[in-house]
């Protein structure tokens, strides 16, 4: 049954492209780490959108109750899907993939350990009124007036005009877990699945050991990724994440150059007994718990090489996402790659954040 409003789901979110640095004169929000929604609010069903068009009303039944009891009006609300870890008072976005689960009973359980908050920063409709080609400034008052009287877990997402205060933001909210800033035109009217607004990001680089390769999905002698690791205060390495971009051209060649390192997993860093032991590594068969037909098995390499990668942070002692590359470091010993190079974020309070 579609929900009532002259908007329909589903309808694809408007996107940003990556800048290196905060514009001027534009409006500036913190870019939130979560899963990005579009929530059509009608007179008797939620419906909560997602990024690739595919509903998670299923997994977040705790939003459903309060977007029901909380809004009296239909809408069509833009925002992130969020989950805090209540001690740290961050974000937690691992917490966050754990509730897209097959089970009911497992998201009931979750939904009640690890209740999930909604943050909004746009909005598409209210009542009959279609405001997507409205600009950003009429959206964001109304917004702002129908979020007066809401609690959480539904917050409104802050904004500034003063590109000082975004440019503070930008260093203080990523303890919080916050993934940058945006900067939208306010004169800017809502224009789906177009890169129209801006983002500034965390750009940091890490020298990393290489553990191994997994082919590309369409050339078994060509590499698809490179896995990183980096060596603990144990001695042990740790896998990191991986980089994932290369001509390909460059494909094929770096998979004739990375032959002479391949070894058995007797003889690696990652052998089976670690990870039979509980330790996070990718292992040779393993499947991915977000897509099922995914292999994520993988070459092992000797840990011979370092590569320098550029990423925007850490999630855990994980790359939140993939890294890119930036050059080989054969000036670097393997055994110096390790955690203690990386820039951890100052902490600060999630709660200070909505409260800006």
């Amino acid at each position: 049954m579609p929900v009532s409003g002259p908007v329909q789901p589903p309808v694809k979110p408007m996107l940003a492209k990556s800048v290196p640095s905060i514009p001027a004169g534009r409006w500036y929000e913190p870019k939130w780490d979560g899963f990005r929604s579009i929530v059509f609010v009608g007179d008797d069903e939620v419906v909560l959108g997602s990024r690739n068009e595919k509903p998670l009303t299923r997994y977040f039944p705790e939003l459903v109750q309060t977007f029901t009891e909380q809004l009296g009006t239909s809408c069509v609300l833009d925002g992130e899907i969020v989950v805090a870890d209540p001690e740290q008072n961050r974000l937690e976005f691992e917490v966050l993939q754990q509730r897209i689960h097959p089970a009911v009973s497992r998201i009931t359980k979750l939904a009640s350990e690890t209740p999930a908050s909604f943050v909004a920063f746009d909005l598409l409709a209210l009542g009959d009124r279609d405001l997507m080609g409205e600009p950003f400034r009429v959206r964001r008052e109304l917004l702002v007036e129908l979020f007066t009287d809401l609690q959480p877990p539904l917050h409104l997402t802050p904004l500034t005009t003063d590109e000082q205060t975004a440019e503070r933001w930008f260093e203080l909210f990523e303890g919080a877990g916050l993934d940058g800033v945006i900067a939208k035109d306010p004169e800017q009217a809502y224009q789906p699945d177009k890169r129209v607004m801006n983002k500034v990001k965390h750009v940091r680089t890490a020298d990393c050991v290489v553990a191994g390769y997994r082919t590309h999905k369409n050339d078994p002698e060509a590499i698809g990724s490179l896995l990183l690791g980096l060596y603990d205060d144990a001695g042990n390495l740790a896998s990191l994440g991986v980089i994932g971009a290369f001509p390909a051209a460059r494909r094929k060649e770096l998979y004739a150059e990375l032959q002479p390192l391949v070894c058995g997993f007797e003889e690696h860093p990652w052998a089976w007994a670690e990870q039979l032991a509980g330790n996070r590594t990718p292992r040779a068969g393993e499947g991915s718990r977000w897509n099922n037909g995914k292999d994520l098995s993988f070459t092992p390499l000797r840990p011979e090489l370092v590569v320098e990668a550029k990423y925007d942070y850490l999630e855990g002692n994980r790359f939140r996402h993939t890294a890119q590359f930036v050059r080989w470091r054969p000036d670097r010993d393997p055994r110096s790659c390790t955690f203690d190079q990386l820039e951890q974020p100052v902490r600060f309070d999630l709660a200070e954040v909505l409260g800006s």
